[in-house]
């Protein structure tokens, strides 16, 4: 009996020229939504943040349910505002060597592995390994939600997929880490809830502006990154601008 209906409301529709029907016209129950984008095999391309908190999951997918909205706004209104401060004394070796594995009380540290090859791994997909070695990634594919391309890398290529801090370091200098111990300074350059393997060209453009001065070029990302941004902010107890707080909401409106 159903099908019989179906059919018959779409020879109606033929015949009359209406425009395309959606699931709901036909009566039909609607495609759950998901919480990351999906590849043709089905397959996540990466997790909605607000899924991840602790940022131990792949990637970082759109947000774009209503409820998904609201929570994310609600989320990023909770972060402090203040003027950013110099950058007076600001150097990368502050936080730590790069890529330590041995900052405390964070996802995967000590685990024998750096802190890149962590965050390729947890990112990549189709992974292949140094000989000898489970650690060190020498080719992967990955998905790059900044730019939706997927990238087939190699190591002799390792610009090419650089990872970004999403909240950078130099940022946080600024915000109020200048302050902080050598410890402290270290977790919130290895965590990797501030950490996705993106685009080399992505990451070099952005250097270290907050949401006002840069922010991914693909649109249905944006709202993603600030709950990331503001996921970090809260975590680590820093502020963001004024500025920067109004964009973070404008991507979630």
């Amino acid at each position: 009996m159903r099908k019989a209906i179906v059919g018959t409301i779409m020879a109606v529709v033929l015949l009359g020229g209406c425009g395309q029907l959606d699931a709901q016209d036909l009566g039909l129950d609607p495609p759950a939504e998901s919480s990351g984008e999906r590849e043709a095999t089905g397959k996540a391309l990466g997790t909605n943040p607000l899924d991840n908190p602790d940022g131990t999951k792949p990637g970082l997918a759109p947000i774009s349910s209503d409820k998904d909205r609201e929570a994310a706004r609600e989320l990023i209104e909770k972060v402090a505002t203040k003027g950013r401060g110099p950058k007076t004394g600001y150097d990368r070796d502050e936080f730590g060597y790069a890529w330590a594995d041995n900052a405390d009380d964070i996802p995967f540290a000590r685990n024998g592995c750096d802190t890149r090859n962590d965050i390729l791994q947890r990112d990549g997909k189709k992974l292949k390994y140094r000989d000898g070695s489970d650690c060190v990634v020498v080719e992967m594919t990955i998905y790059d939600p900044y730019t939706e391309q997927t990238v087939d890398w190699l190591k002799a290529d390792a610009s090419e997929i650089q990872i970004d801090h999403i909240m950078p370091l130099s940022y946080d200098w600024q915000m109020g880490a200048s302050r902080w111990t050598d410890a402290k300074r270290k977790q919130i350059s290895n965590d990797p809830l501030n950490l996705l393997a993106v685009d080399g060209s992505m990451n070099a453009s952005k250097g270290d502006s907050g949401p006002a001065s840069w922010l991914p070029p693909t649109r249905k990302i944006r709202c993603s990154y600030a709950v990331r941004f503001a996921q970090v902010a809260l975590k680590y107890d820093l502020p963001v601008t004024e500025p920067d707080k109004t964009t973070m909401l404008d991507q979630c409106a």
